[in-house]
């Protein structure tokens, strides 16, 4: 009895050592592919995309302070807000920021002939894939989220600066920006575990990018089962605006918040399954590249 005592000790202690590798391991990985993601010289495409909003709407606002027609309308503008954060900042920014980040982050490596250096190392690949994952998702939610706050407040200096303190310091305006970080930030999360996948999976990645592209362009065009094969279904579903999507559009039943925030969760979660076990097999040949 009492060696039996002693092994399972010594087996509980073997494995709380093993976790406590595996943590620093992820957090080390996290550090280094962290600041590699804000520093390196494939973060200044990232910088540009998630300035083009903030920049766009500047102009614009700094246009409309000579123009006060739409500084009369605040319902207008939160209209004109939501369409352009759907079709240019969420269809177009994220999804382009998010597969030039996720994408790099192993099929950059090989390009570069350095991933082997991560492969030497005793760490298992589903923690590299996790930690890799984390690391793109820290970057792009930060530069993206910083993007639509940013171009949210521009938009709404149009209004003067009266009613720009007053509703921005409101709890409806408040309310509006926070939801729209958050469909960024759900963004970030389903569009980065597909382009991780992607690649991972296929070593020229555009092709399959472009294809998702299309085929969430789209979606207003799809019978209402084959909507929910998207993630802009979910995330326009989540839109705290409503907005037209065209006349060609085959109307569906939008999804319920609680229940778009959990699918995306869990079907990230599955992508980044099948990337840990997609690592796991995966053989770098550098010559072929």
């Amino acid at each position: 009895m009492a060696s039996t005592a002693e092994a399972l000790a010594t087996a509980r202690t073997v494995s709380r050592s093993h976790w406590k590798m595996r943590v620093r391991q992820f957090n080390s990985v996290v550090r280094i592919e962290t600041r590699k993601n804000f520093i390196g010289w494939r973060a200044v495409p990232l910088y540009l995309v998630a300035a083009a909003p903030v920049g766009l709407l500047a102009l614009f606002s700094i246009f409309a302070s000579f123009q006060r027609g739409l500084g009369q309308r605040p319902g207008e503008l939160n209209i004109a807000l939501a369409n352009l954060y759907e079709g240019l900042i969420l269809r177009n920014l994220i999804f382009f920021g998010c597969a030039w980040m996720f994408m790099n982050l192993f099929r950059g490596e090989i390009v570069d002939k350095s991933l082997h250096y991560y492969m030497l190392t005793p760490m298992r690949r589903e923690v590299l894939v996790g930690a890799k994952y984390a690391s793109g998702l820290i970057a792009s939610s930060v530069l993206f989220s910083f993007s639509t706050i940013g171009a949210f407040i521009f938009a709404f200096v149009s209004l003067g600066y009266p009613e720009f303190a007053r509703y921005e310091l409101s709890g409806a305006g408040l309310s509006l920006c926070a939801n729209y970080v958050v469909i960024t930030l759900l963004a970030c999360v389903g569009y980065g575990s597909v382009f991780l996948l992607i690649g991972l999976w296929f070593r020229n990645p555009i092709i399959p990018g472009l294809v998702i592209y299309g085929w969430e362009w789209i979606n207003f065009l799809l019978p209402p089962g084959l909507k929910k094969i998207s993630i802009v279904h979910y995330l326009h579903s989540m839109s705290p605006v409503a907005i037209s999507e065209g006349p060609f559009a085959l109307v569906g039943e939008p999804t319920p918040k609680w229940l778009c925030v959990a699918g995306l969760l869990a079907v990230s979660a599955v992508w980044l399954v099948l990337a840990g076990w997609r690592a796991r097999r995966i053989e770098i040949k550098y010559g072929s590249e």
